[in-house]
């Protein structure tokens, strides 16, 4: 990989070009899959309509459309998609294991234990359900990191104990289902499925306000967690402080996947795809946290055109798309693993 570097006074900056043009081609990919995601519907906006009702312009009926009723549910997938992105970088860069996901590794049926567990046993609203969500989120990452815990925590140990993890939630997440009333069992599929369908601005702002918290925290331990690839004590040798680095960031990732999984839905594959795409999009060496976050938004947002427009009047709940599309991506990665003899 190629690097530069721009000098302006006393400072400089090292970059890579490659890796500086993919992030910006995936930034501009992400506000035109927006764009046309927001003129989609039963009453279809041109791109440039949207982009000028955005900026205040447009009639009436396009103001309605594309501000109240579309917006809110593109801002909920850009942000979705960025923090599944992010997320899946960071636990694949500490495993340093690209089966690292959340949705592979337990975290994510931890976050559908939590809601279900609302739904079915206490009949909880949809604000409830995405508390609960949350907070299984946090109770699985806090238990797995225990049980993978021995004198540190080992990136092939957390795979493992996220594997076991994932199957003994996938059986609770089975028998809530077999306990709840139809109305309630009902409901939980739906939720479990992973949709974008009447999201607004009620899920938008907690999951907004905190990836303005937990974004930014986690960019600025890009170095450090570039650092931890290469080992605890590499990273440890090159001033790292390494176990509370590792703790911060897995915390901040479980969060950040827990309230995506509660706005949304536990949409899966983006976190285990995205991360990957990125790196082999931009070629570059480390955990490529920005390029992660705008891959997952694109693809989260392309999925969902696909799933609302590309079936005629039948349309699909994103995570059917993304089911669809990740499964075909992991059985790939696994035929490449084995190639290379990773595994």
């Amino acid at each position: 990989m190629s690097t530069r570097t721009l000098r302006a006074g006393g400072l400089s900056v090292r970059y890579a070009p490659r890796a500086l043009v993919s992030v910006a081609g995936l930034l501009v990919l992400a506000l035109a899959a927006a764009v046309v995601l927001i003129g989609s519907g039963d009453l279809p906006v041109a791109p440039g309509d949207v982009v000028s009702t955005l900026l205040g312009g447009g009639t009436e009926i396009q103001k309605i459309a594309v501000m109240d009723l579309r917006l809110p549910r593109v801002l909920v997938g850009v942000f979705v998609g960025a923090a599944l992105g992010i997320g899946g970088a960071v636990f694949q860069s500490l495993s340093r294991n690209p089966l690292g996901s959340p949705d592979v590794i337990g975290f994510g049926q931890g976050s559908t234990v939590g809601a279900l567990a609302v739904i079915v046993l206490f009949q909880g609203s949809a604000a409830a359900a995405a508390g609960g969500a949350v907070v299984g989120g946090l109770v699985t990452g806090t238990v797995i990191y225990l049980l993978a815990w021995k004198r540190g925590v080992n990136g092939y140990r957390l795979v493992l104990v996220g594997i076991g993890a994932a199957a003994m939630l996938t059986a609770v997440i089975h028998y809530l289902l077999t306990k709840a009333q139809l109305v309630d069992a009902t409901r939980a599929v739906v939720w479990m499925t992973g949709s974008l369908d009447g999201r607004d601005m009620e899920q938008f702002w907690p999951l907004f306000t905190v990836s303005c918290v937990l974004l930014p925290l986690i960019l600025g331990h890009g170095r450090a967690l570039r650092m931890l690839e290469m080992g605890d004590d590499a990273a440890y040798a090159l001033g790292v402080k390494v176990e509370r680095t590792r703790i911060v960031l897995l915390g901040a990732a479980v969060l950040l996947v827990a309230v995506a999984t509660a706005a949304a839905g536990p949409i899966v594959f983006v976190s285990l795809s995205a991360p990957q795409l990125a790196r082999r999009l931009t070629r570059s060496p480390g955990p490529n946290l920005a390029a992660s976050a705008l891959m997952g938004t694109a693809l989260l947002l392309v999925a969902d055109w696909c799933a609302t427009n590309a079936f005629g009047e039948r349309q699909l709940p994103v995570g059917v798309v993304t089911g669809v599309l990740g499964g075909c991506y992991l059985l790939w990665l696994l035929v490449s693993e084995r190639k290379a003899g990773r595994i």
